[in-house]
């Protein structure tokens, strides 16, 4: 597109409003104006200029501050609903997802998984959003920063008359300046820090001129923090899983592709006690009968030598044994296990007794495994059980008759039992939970006798893993640097010149006009020079 010459012969790119170098209004608007719009020095943003091509329209689009605003939004919004259910990492580890959120919350659960709120940070469409809100803080920084920078580099100290008289602070005198009036304001500018610059009998001061680029500091903090929060999703970058670990189990550690593995050899609770304990927990301990002083892991860590073989069986070789407590992390390879949570007397297994109903003698027992039952349990003598159905989590009868679970933890086990015996060797039905034994296809001779129950504690560990945090930190140092270069300073600008035996003075600042108002009073103050006045009334 053509470019714009004033007719100081400055040649300005095709779009601007203000000649970048004397000011002067190059539109018909420009020069309706009452007071000139200074917010980018009405120089030439691209987005206000292009619109033709598909370049254009996307970097219009991104450029829109109402856009970044309503991408911060989506995302504000989206975080929200991810809090409504559980994420991924704080569900049971030995359920899978899928079943998990449908079975325990529903038509709503199903939903939530399905959109991938469940493991809302990790989503394809969450990481779009985040990319979205980087492309725009880039592209809006862009589309003012060049421009901005490009109008204050080549802004001269002789700027056009009607550009004086249209900014906020202004005043007019017929009188011819003396030189010592000139050096006597050019004293008191310098004391206060102001860079001046002259030119033909003109004078600009000017002070603060970095503070304009602290929101743009803020969008390069924000770019970088966004990135570093972007490599989280990364593989190998950021880790941050529960590991649900029973007493005496061995399992594979989440986010380190099957190179370490943990045993729980044992879970302790400790708790305060009345008499030992000092008297600052002496009113908690009779309000709630128990205070929690400590808990721990005591863990030994594997590394799998044959992880480097395909198909190879694992071959654990202890690295180091540590008991994990609380704020006292196993640290290994980069990686972190917080102690977390527990959860406390979870069933392991259940003891069964095969008894004649009427001798009430004991044919044998069954032990059966809930996380693992056999499918059958021979006792010996003609004697034997088969577990025709198990129901983890039992949840009464369903309309279609069927025994129904509520989940697949082992909250409140029931079974459908086959016995076979001497007696009745096709068998006969019983079912069975706790306190309960029910016959559902009519009397039998023998029944399956509850006797028992093994239970075992879980321990709860907090996976951690971050190479992304100085990125974050970088990000976060940069954005307050930026904020306090905004908030901090301004920039403050004045213009003294003499027209046809006539003075311009003019003042602007992008902010704290009432602070830029007493300086140029104490800096005008005794000499021939006018003091402007504020024409926003």
């Amino acid at each position: 597109m053509a470019k714009v010459k004033c007719e100081c012969g400055h040649v300005n790119p095709h779009g601007t409003i203000l000649c970048e170098s004397c000011g002067r209004a190059l539109t018909e608007e420009a020069q309706k104006e009452k007071l000139h719009d200074m917010r980018y020095e009405g120089s030439a943003r691209r987005s206000q200029t292009y619109n033709k091509t598909i370049i254009d329209k996307i970097w219009n689009f991104f450029s829109s501050v109402k856009v970044g605003i309503w991408l911060i939004v989506l995302t504000l919004i989206a975080s929200s609903i991810g809090t409504i259910f559980p994420q991924k990492l704080f569900i049971p580890n030995n359920v899978s997802p899928e079943t998990y959120y449908e079975e325990t919350y529903g038509t709503a659960g199903k939903i939530y998984y399905t959109l991938g709120f469940h493991d809302l940070y990790n989503s394809i469409w969450f990481i779009a959003l985040i990319a979205a809100i980087g492309v725009s803080l880039v592209i809006c920084s862009l589309d003012r920063v060049i421009p901005l920078y490009r109008a204050l580099k080549n802004q001269r100290v002789a700027r056009h008359g009607s550009f004086m008289k249209k900014q906020r602070l202004f005043a007019l005198k017929e009188e011819k300046l003396q030189p010592e009036e000139i050096e006597k304001v050019k004293e008191k500018l310098k004391s206060k820090r102001y860079h001046i610059r002259e030119e033909d009998g003109s004078l600009l001061a000017e002070k603060g001129r970095f503070s304009r680029w602290g929101p743009y500091v803020n969008h390069i903090g924000l770019i970088i923090f966004l990135i570093g929060a972007m490599l989280r999703s990364s593989e190998g970058m950021y880790t941050d899983e529960m590991l649900w670990i029973r007493e005496g189990e061995t399992l594979e550690i989440p986010g380190t592709q099957g190179e370490f593995y943990l045993k729980n050899e044992k879970f302790t609770i400790e708790n305060y006690d009345k008499e030992k304990d000092p008297e600052v927990f002496k009113e908690a301990l009779e309000r709630t009968g128990g205070v929690v002083k400590n808990y721990q892991t005591d863990a030994v860590l594997y590394r799998d030598e044959n992880r480097d073989l395909p198909g190879a069986k694992p071959k654990l070789v202890k690295v180091k044994e540590e008991k994990i407590r609380v704020n006292e992390p196993l640290k290994f390879d980069k990686f972190a296990l917080y102690q977390d949570s527990y959860s406390k007397d979870e069933m392991k297994a259940m003891e069964f007794a095969l008894a004649n109903k009427e001798t009430q003698k004991e044919a044998g027992r069954v032990k059966v495994d809930l996380f693992n039952p056999k499918d059958t349990y021979d006792l010996g003598n003609g004697y034997k059980v088969e577990i025709v159905g198990y129901y983890p989590d039992y949840d009464g009868i369903g309309s279609d008759g069927e025994p129904k679970t509520k989940s697949p933890l082992p909250n409140n086990p029931a079974f459908l039992f086959k016995m076979f015996s001497p007696e009745h060797p096709k068998g006969e039905i019983s079912f069975t939970a706790i306190r309960q034994t029910l016959e559902p296809v009519g009397a039998t001779d023998y029944k399956m006798e509850f006797r028992g129950i093994e239970t075992r504690n879980i321990s709860a560990l907090t996976v951690r893993k971050d190479l992304t945090l100085w990125i974050l930190g970088i990000g976060g140092a940069i954005f307050m640097i930026g904020v306090i270069q905004g908030a901090y300073w301004n920039h403050r600008r004045l213009w003294i010149r003499q027209i046809d035996g006539e003075v311009y003075v003019a003042a602007h600042t992008n902010k704290n006009w009432h602070g830029l108002k007493r300086e140029i009073n104490s800096v005008l103050e005794g000499t021939a020079i006018p003091v402007p006045e504020d024409q926003q009334g």
